[in-house]
């Protein structure tokens, strides 16, 4: 969940370079419970583009800290260099001027802090931009914002001085000189290329004595910013602690911060859940399991669904389990002080198919690929569990709000299994029925679902989290308490009865039949990763049924035909089970969880399996089956249809394994097979996406308020070098063509905004055309916040206003 960041930078160094955002876990992992929460859980309203407990100035306090999570230490402080990240545009935004910041549509507003007007006045001969800048602006040094940082930032980023290592001078490039208006605080541009994304220039502004000198560029200002003219300033960059400290600018001149400073910690993904429950941190984008555990804490004390191990007498619990109990308390007190803010994140999750070889070096097998896709059927995946509007994307440039946005998807077609099949056979790929088998009757062709052991999904398992108990995030529906079920009832979950074998649920074993567990959705596993992480998740809940079943059985008080005797005998055959698979998977034995989705005393469904055997699978082509169990596997020239699907390993990358497993389903429908790929999250980019090692692939790119701009490179036609290798710039699929690169180019010059967002919408449907990128939805935007703060949260596509954070009186 993590900064989604995430990994991406979108908003000032989204202009500067847009980066891929591949997987950032928080936002990328579904969130079932907090759908689930009650009205009167809800505090605040949820917009899909933001949620950030919006509060006047005035019903805020002056002062207080407020420690914001990072993903990482910042790799540098100059926006503008090649190893900026996220954590330098947030800086960035709270210290340095900002000449149009964005509102929560993506639409570029001027910021009256710094400039008092800012328009084209004049487009022939040439186009000149005036800006008057505010006279109040100044420096933290005392001097004021003059015409001469305007042009020495355009000499440093215009590309002609090679003396300054900038990451790119997109716009500056255009200009052809910056000059001093009617007085010093009076700047007119010139372009020699008229340049419609101008607002996207100089935008973070640095001063001139960091633009102007390139030592100071590439040196100075990488670790310290001794000048800023924010609301806040750099008092310390301590990478020792891993930490940086932002305070108040005693020489700012709009409204004074609320805040008395911010520091900004970084802390991995993987223990911002940590951070949470002992109140370390005030802020902080998270993952499932992070938010889960916020919302469960919330549930009203003295519920059936609320009582926790610790709740009331504990009876016969030792005293570990006391002192466990004792903490897991503490921790509920203190994470009932925070709430989740959700919105849809100005970001995309697509699937790339790799056009520069291989079968999808045909545009009709990529076109199939994407017509055999249930774009729809993914979103609602990601999204519904959320309650956030689900709807597949329709645009590669823009996002659903932003001006101009317009589903260009019929360019391609929908989803079509029969046009899917007639592409493929008109490129040569057909079925003669010879390759049609009896799902699990030849060890050759994994039967129907098999490939979700790749993803890290065994047939029959309940993916649900219940570590916390009963339903996602605790809300239950029964009062008696009768929903309040694990995940590791033998064949049952009334959660949802797809997994449990009950009538009406595919839940046999007869030829043909599909695992229940494969109808059901999918949002977390308890093997999310390697084995040690898997029996740790088991021995946790297996001390927690443990503790669960002593507190039952002292509510019971001997009375064996009550209900909460009976979830004391659940509880600790819940207990058993769970201790007993995690002690199988330490000892190598071949496990299968408990909750595997056969019937009583079956031992699981048949794809449970040795977690090595599995691991072997996972390289393994994986057809998925029709409804009646077949399998038919298209090919050419006696060769069969399959595609090399890459997908990261890591824990905080569930959801994309579980998109990635349906998109292999839909893809076995029309005959292909994919052969997944797991590789470590550290290697999935540079050593597969950027050097092109993938068929097919799912990472994210961040939206933009400035498509002509940031999406060029991103769609560009790849170009042959003088070394014979292929420039792609950031066309990490290597499709594209001269007439996307043209519209490109005509949309970054038109000043007439009507007509740059005609030539936006062509260039986008002729992407959707080449097939190359299939967009399949906006992500999620999860962010913890302590209930007391306003302004901050999921902020969306909108730049925060950062003197506006603050807590409320």
């Amino acid at each position: 969940m993590t900064d989604h960041d995430h990994p991406s930078g979108r908003r000032a160094a989204g202009r500067r370079r847009r980066c891929a955002a591949f997987i950032a876990a928080g936002a990328l992992l579904p969130l079932p419970a907090l759908s689930g929460c009650s009205s009167d859980e809800r505090e605040a309203s949820v917009s899909a583009s933001q949620d950030i407990a919006p509060a006047p100035r005035g019903e805020l306090k002056n002062g207080g800290t407020l420690r914001w999570a990072v993903d990482a230490m910042p790799g540098t402080l100059n926006a503008f260099q090649s190893d900026a990240d996220a954590t330098t545009a947030r800086i960035t935004g709270a210290v340095l001027p900002s000449m149009f910041t964005l509102d929560g549509n993506g639409r570029p507003q001027r910021n009256a802090d710094y400039l008092d007007a800012a328009d084209v006045t004049a487009r022939d001969p040439k186009q000149i931009v005036t800006y008057k800048i505010n006279p109040k602006a100044r420096w933290s040094d005392g001097s004021a914002l003059t015409a001469a940082d305007f042009i020495a930032q355009w000499n440093a980023l215009r590309g002609k001085n090679n003396a300054f290592w900038t990451a790119r001078n997109a716009g500056y490039d255009r200009i052809g000189k910056v000059e001093q208006g009617a007085g010093a605080h009076e700047v007119k541009v010139t372009f020699a290329r008229p340049y419609a994304d101008w607002r996207s220039l100089f935008t973070p502004l640095y001063p001139r004595s960091v633009m102007g000198s390139p030592d100071a560029f590439n040196e100075d200002a990488r670790e310290q910013l001794k000048v800023g003219a924010g609301p806040f300033l750099v008092r310390k960059r301590d990478t020792e602690e891993g930490r940086v400290v932002l305070v108040r600018n005693p020489k700012w001149w709009g409204d004074r911060a609320k805040l008395k400073q911010i520091v900004l910690e970084s802390l991995p993904g993987d223990k911002r859940a940590a951070a949470l429950a002992d109140g370390s941190i005030d802020v902080a984008a998270v993952d499932q399991l992070a938010a889960k555990r916020v919302a469960s804490a919330r549930r009203p004390a003295g519920s059936a669904a609320s009582r926790k191990p610790g709740d009331g007498n504990a009876g016969p619990q030792g005293d570990g389990a006391k002192a466990d109990a004792k903490a897991f308390a503490a921790e509920n007190a203190v994470l009932r002080g925070y709430t989740i803010r959700k919105a849809l994140e100005p970001a995309y999750t697509q699937l790339a198919l790799n056009g520069a070889s291989g079968p999808l070096a045909d545009d009709r097998v990529r076109r199939a690929v994407a017509r055999a896709l249930d774009r729809q059927a993914l979103a609602d995946t990601v999204l519904k569990p959320l309650d956030l509007p689900s709807r597949a994307l329709g645009n590669h440039l823009l996002m659903a709000g932003q001006g101009g946005y317009e589903d260009h998807s019929d360019a391609l077609g929908g989803q079509d299994t029969g046009a899917a099949q007639a592409l493929l056979a008109d490129a040569g790929w057909k079925s003669d029925g010879s390759d049609r088998q009896q799902a699990g009757q030849n060890a050759g062709a994994p039967a129907p679902g098999a490939g979700r052991a790749a993803y890290g999904y065994r047939d029959g398992d309940d993916p649900s989290d219940d570590r916390y108990d009963g339903g996602p995030y605790g809300d239950e529906s029964a009062e008696d308490g009768s929903g309040d079920r694990g995940g590791y009832d033998e064949g049952a979950d009334d959660r949802n009865p797809a997994r449990s074998g009950h009538a009406g649920a595919s839940g046999g074993h007869g030829a043909g039949a599909r695992p229940a567990a494969a109808e059901a959705p999918l949002s977390f596993t308890g093997a999310v990763g390697s084995e040690v992480q898997q029996a740790a998740l088991l021995r946790q809940s297996a001390a927690f049924y443990k503790q669960a079943a002593a507190g039952e059985k002292d509510e019971a008080h001997g009375d064996t035909s009550s209900a909460a005797y009976a979830k004391y005998k659940r509880y600790k055959k819940r207990a058993a089970r769970a201790l007993s698979a995690a002690e199988r998977i330490e000892t190598g034995q071949a496990p299968h969880l408990p909750g595997s989705g056969g019937h009583p005393g079956s031992g699981g469904h048949p794809g449970a399996r040795h977690v090595a055997a599995e691991r072997s699978a996972a390289a393994a082509p994986q057809p998925a089956g029709d409804r009646a169990g077949h399998i038919a596997v298209v090919k050419k020239n006696g060769k069969p249809l399959t595609l090399r699907f890459v997908v990261p390993d890591g824990a905080g990358s569930v959801q994309l394994r579980t998109v990635g497993r349906r998109i292999s389903e839909m893809l076995g429908k029309i005959g292909i097979q994919t052969s997944v790929q797991r590789v470590s999250d550290a290697s999935y980019f540079q050593d597969h996406i950027a050097s092109g090692d993938y068929d097919l692939a799912l990472y994210s790119w961040p939206g933009t308020a400035y498509p002509a701009t940031d999406a060029r490179p991103i769609y560009a036609k790849p170009q042959p070098a003088p070394d014979g290798s292929l420039t792609v710039e950031q066309n990490y699929t290597r499709v594209g063509t001269d007439h996307i690169d043209q519209l490109f180019d005509q949309a970054a010059s038109e000043l007439d905004e009507g007509a740059a967002r005609t030539l936006v919408a062509q260039a986008d449907a002729r992407i959707w055309a080449a097939a190359g990128s299939i967009p399949l939805y906006q992500r999620p935007e999860l962010v913890a916040t302590k209930k007391t703060l306003a302004n901050v949260g999921a902020f969306g596509f909108a730049t925060p206003r950062f003197q506006d954070i603050g807590y409320t009186k």
